[in-house]
C-alpha cells in the first residue's frame, strides 16, 4: 500500500481508536450481516472442487412447499426439494463455473424468492480471485474470530491478506522457529498475538481460503544490520551510497522509518526468503501479498553506484520468492499500475491494483482492469484496492451506499473484483481505520453483490470481448449511452461470447458525480426505471433473453418475454435501479 508516504494520515488512523484490542464491531459485517426479506443462506466453504459436497443452511426454516433449483449461466441445471434447515448438493464435474441457488415457490400465482447463495466450483482460487483482508490481531476470542471468517465466508472471499501481522519487515516472525513469541509490536506499536493469528489462518483454511502473509518487498527497521541485513543490500539516493533511502514515518507511533532496500539484490532475496520460510514453519501461511510504495520519482541507486529500475527489480524478486517457496501462492500490488507489466510476467496467482489519482473515474476503473487483461490474454484476472468515501473516512460516519454500489457495478461489469471488505469496508489504505460504517441497505446489497460475482464469474469474468451492442431505449424512461457514463443518461457495456450478448445497464441517470471514489459520499442514488422498454438489434436468432441484478431477488435470474422480428428484437425489464446484466442467447 501506499501507505508509509502518509504517516499523519495513519497516525489519525491509531489515534481513533484502531489498535485496541478488542474487536469493534462497527459495521456489523461480524454480527448477522443484512436487513433483508430474504432468508439467510450459508455455505460451509467459500469455493469446491468438482465433486466436493456443498453444505447449505439456513437461518430459518421455509414453508414445506419450498423448492430449490441450481442454475448455471441463468439455465436450471437441477433442482429438488428443501426440507427443514440444512441441505447439500455435490457439485458438479465442471472446473471453473459458478452457480446461483435460489429458492422459491409459486405463492397466490406468483413466483416467490425466499432465498439465494452463489457456489464457486473451482479447483484453483487464481481462476476467479475475490480478495479480503484482516488488520487487527488484538487478543481476540475464538468467538470474534469465527464471526469474521465466517463473514467472510458469506461473501465467497477465496483470498485473505493478512495486513501488517508481522513482526519486522525485515523480520516477520517474531522469536524462533523453536520458541515463537506469543505477541508483538508490530510496525505501528500495536500489540499482535499468535493466538489471533493462527485463529485466522485456522478459520480462513476451515473455509477453503487462500491466506497471504502481507510485507513489502523491500522494507527494513533501523536496528536490520543488527539482525543479519547487510549494508550493501540498500537503495541509495546517490551513486557514492552516501544516503539511503527512506520512507520517514512520525515516531510515536512508528517504531521505526522504512528504510529501502534493492529488490533485485540477490543477497536480500536470499535473506528475505529464509526469513520468510522460517515464518512459514511457524504460521502456515498459503502464500506472500508483496506490497511496494510507488514510483519513487527519483533516480535510485545500488551500492555500487549503478541505477536500479524497480519494475525490473520487481520482477527478479517475484521469480525469487517462488524459488525459495515453490509451493505458496504469490500477488502483488501495482501502485498506480507502477510495475504492472513486470509484475504481470512473474509467477503471480493476479493481478492486484491499488488506484490512486490520477485515476479518479469510473473510466479509469475499467481502462485498468482492461489494461491488466490485455498484459496477459485475461489469463490472470484482476483485483483493485479502491478506497471509498476517503475524506468521510477521516472521522467517525457512514459509507455512502450508491457510491460504494456504482463502484462495484462498474469494477464487476468489467471483470474485476473489488478490495473492500474484512472486519470492516474499507475507507483508507491503512486498513485499521474503520471510521466509516456500513448502514443496513449496504450490508445487505454487499451479499447480493459478492453472490452475483460469484454466480456470474462466467459471464463477468471469462472471456469474452467487450463491444456496443445496438441497443435503444424503447420509451421516454431512458436515454442510453456506451459506457463511460454521461450526465442523464443509463450506461451500456456490452460482451460478446459468440453464443450470448452481454448487456450492463448501468443507471448512472442522476448521477451526482462520475468520481468512483466518492470523496465525501454526495453520490445519488439513482431514480428506479419499472417496465422499462428496450429495443436490441440482434446478430441471430434469440433463444432466450433473461436479466439478473444484484440489486432485486438477491442476484436471482428471470427469464425476459421479447418479440423479435427479423434482427429487430423488443423486450421489457422489470426493475433497472442500479445494475442489471442482459443476457441474450442465440440459437
Amino acid at each position: 500500500m501506499k501507505i508509509y508516504s502518509v504517516g499523519v494520515m495513519m497516525f489519525a488512523a491509531i489515534s481513533c481508536g484502531c489498535t485496541k484490542d478488542k474487536l469493534v464491531d462497527n459495521t456489523g459485517l461480524i454480527k448477522t450481516v443484512a436487513t433483508s426479506s430474504l432468508s439467510g443462506i450459508s455455505t460451509d466453504k467459500a469455493f469446491y472442487k468438482p465433486g466436493d459436497e456443498v453444505v447449505f443452511t439456513l437461518d430459518k426454516a421455509l414453508p414445506a412447499t419450498a423448492k430449490v433449483r441450481y442454475k448455471q449461466s441463468g439455465s436450471v441445471i437441477q433442482s429438488g426439494t428443501v426440507t427443514g434447515t440444512s441441505w447439500k448438493w455435490t457439485a458438479p464435474a465442471p472446473d471453473f463455473t459458478g452457480y446461483m441457488v435460489e429458492l422459491f415457490d409459486t405463492v397466490n400465482g406468483q413466483e416467490k424468492i425466499y432465498g439465494t447463495i452463489a457456489v464457486d466450483v473451482s479447483s484453483d482460487p487464481a481462476r476467479f480471485p475475490r480478495n479480503g483482508f484482516l488488520s487487527a490481531y488484538g487478543k481476540l476470542s475464538d468467538g470474534d474470530i469465527k464471526r469474521v471468517m465466517s463473514s467472510l465466508n458469506r461473501y465467497h472471499m477465496n483470498y485473505v491478506q493478512f495486513q501488517d501481522w508481522e513482526y519486522k519487515h525485515h523480520e516477520p516472525l517474531a522469536g524462533t522457529v523453536a520458541k515463537p513469541d506469543a505477541s508483538w509490536k508490530d510496525i505501528a506499536n500495536r500489540d499482535n498475538y499468535s493466538t489471533t493469528v493462527q485463529g485466522y489462518i485456522t478459520g480462513a483454511h476451515g473455509y477453503n481460503m487462500k491466506t497471504l502473509h502481507y510485507n513489502l518487498a523491500y522494507g527494513s527497521l533501523n536496528d536490520a544490520a543488527a539482525d543479519g541485513v547487510n549494508e550493501q543490500w540498500h537503495l541509495f539516493d546517490d551513486a557514492t551510497h552516501t544516503k539511503k533511502e527512506v520512507a520517514s514515518l512520525p515516531q510515536p507511533p512508528f517504531k521505526s522509518d522504512l528504510y529501502i532496500m534493492d529488490p533485485s539484490n540477490t543477497g536480500w532475496q536470499q535473506y528475505l526468503a529464509g526469513k520468510t520460510n522460517e515464518m512459514y514453519k511457524v504460521f502456515n501461511f498459503d502464500g506472500y501479498q508483496i506490497d511496494q510504495l510507488g514510483n519513487r520519482d527519483k533516480t535510485l541507486y545500488n551500492y555500487a553506484g549503478g541505477t536500479v529500475d524497480l519494475p525490473t527489480a520487481f520482477n527478479s524478486f517475484i521469480k525469487a520468492m517462488k524459488v525459495a517457496s515453490p509451493t505458496k501462492s504469490l500477488v502483488m500490488n501495482a501502485v498506480t499500475q507502477y510495475g504492472q507489466p513486470q509484475i504481470s510476467d512473474a509467477p503471480v496467482d493476479f493481478l492486484y491494483s491499488e488506484v490512486w489519482a490520477p485515476n479518479e473515474g469510473y473510466k479509469d476503473l475499467a481502462d485498468i482492469i482492461k489494461s491488466n487483461d490485455a498484459l496477459t490474454g485475461g489469463a490472470k484476472k484482476t483485483v483493485l484496492a479502491a478506497y471509498m468515501d476517503y475524506d468521510l473516512a477521516g472521522s467517525p460516519g457512514y459509507f455512502s451506499t450508491p457510491g460504494v454500489l456504482f463502484t462495484d457495478a462498474v469494477i464487476f461489469a468489467h471483470g474485476g473484483s473489488h478490495l473492500e471488505l474484512g472486519e470492516h469496508m474499507l475507507g483508507k489504505e491503512y486498513f485499521p481505520n474503520n471510521n466509516l460504517q456500513m448502514r443496513d441497505d449496504l450490508k445487505a446489497a454487499m451479499i447480493s453483490y459478492y453472490d452475483f460475482l460469484t454466480a456470474y464469474e462466467n459471464l463477468l469474468r471469462d472471456g469474452g470481448t467487450f463491444n456496443n451492442p445496438a441497443i435503444t431505449p424503447g420509451d421516454n424512461q431512458t436515454k442510453l449511452n456506451n459506457f463511460p457514463p454521461q450526465t442523464g443518461q443509463v450506461s451500456v457495456i456490452g460482451k460478446d461470447l459468440g453464443n450470448k450478448q452481454i448487456i450492463h445497464l448501468i443507471n448512472f441517470a442522476n448521477a451526482s458525480s462520475f468520481d468512483w471514489r466518492d470523496r465525501n459520499g454526495t453520490q445519488a442514488v439513482p431514480h428506479p426505471v419499472s417496465n422499462g422498454r428496450f429495443n436490441f438489434t440482434a446478430a441471430k436468432t434469440v433463444k432466450k433473453i433473461w436479466v439478473a441484478s444484484p440489486d432485486i431477488d438477491g442476484s436471482a435470474s428471470k427469464d425476459v418475454a421479447y418479440t423479435q422480428s427479423g434482427n429487430a428484437v423488443t423486450f421489457t425489464l422489470p426493475m433497472l435501479k442500479y445494475w442489471d446484466m442482459v443476457v441474450v442467447e442465440y440459437q
